[in-house]
């Protein structure tokens, strides 16, 4: 698996649920389909009125989520930036090539009240749900980057192996001390956090 297979994974989905956050920092999810994908790049046209176009001028992070038929979540992280103005037509026409319903939403000219966004600088996040143990592993292409998530041992593990005998996927190797998390396995639900008891389970800290 790489970024351009998890790409590739997500044109397979054809409609993909895209987050922004409105005016007043409250989050707005909507479906979005007139996509096209290079292997670097994720391009996707909308109309100028918008309010989903208005809110990614205002602030350009966006999340795009998808998910397949084989229980694999795929979410991209990025920031989505208007295609250069001399190049607008021409990639607003190869996705309404490729997406042959378009023209029955802005038939002929109406088209021209759109505009094309891109994402070249991203992060991205594969889960699998559908094998045993799960999988999990971070992607980035462009400037994108990856940042540590979940849930980490200190060297102020004590060997109890409690941790490992409440974690729903068997990830946690308690042969070395500290245990060690293996993260790809990893679901993220803490409960090797709690159950530790000496507290030497912790979160990644952002960065």
């Amino acid at each position: 698996m790489d970024a351009q297979t998890c790409l590739k994974k997500l044109s397979y989905v054809g409609v993909l649920a895209f987050a922004t956050v409105d005016e007043t920092g409250g989050p707005q999810v909507r479906n979005i389909s007139a996509i096209h994908y290079e292997p670097d790049a994720l391009y996707f046209f909308t109309a100028r009125g918008k309010d989903f176009c208005r809110e990614l001028l205002a602030s350009p992070k966006v999340q795009v989520l998808g998910y397949t038929m084989y229980k694999e979540m795929i979410r991209l992280s990025g920031t989505a930036e208007p295609v250069p103005d001399a190049e607008q037509a021409a990639w607003r026409d190869r996705i309404f090539a490729e997406q042959p319903y378009l023209a029955n939403v802005y038939p002929g000219a109406t088209r021209q009240i759109g505009i094309v966004f891109r994402i070249r600088d991203m992060d991205i996040e594969y889960f699998n749900l559908g094998v045993s143990p799960i999988f999990r592993q971070s992607y980035t292409i462009g400037a994108g980057q990856a940042k540590p998530k979940g849930y980490r041992v200190t060297d102020a593990c004590i060997g109890c192996k409690r941790c490992a005998a409440h974690c729903p996927q068997g990830c946690i190797d308690v042969t070395q001390k500290p245990a060690v998390i293996r993260q790809e396995h990893c679901l993220h639900c803490g409960a090797c956090f709690e159950a530790c008891p000496v507290g030497a389970v912790e979160r990644w800290a952002p960065r």
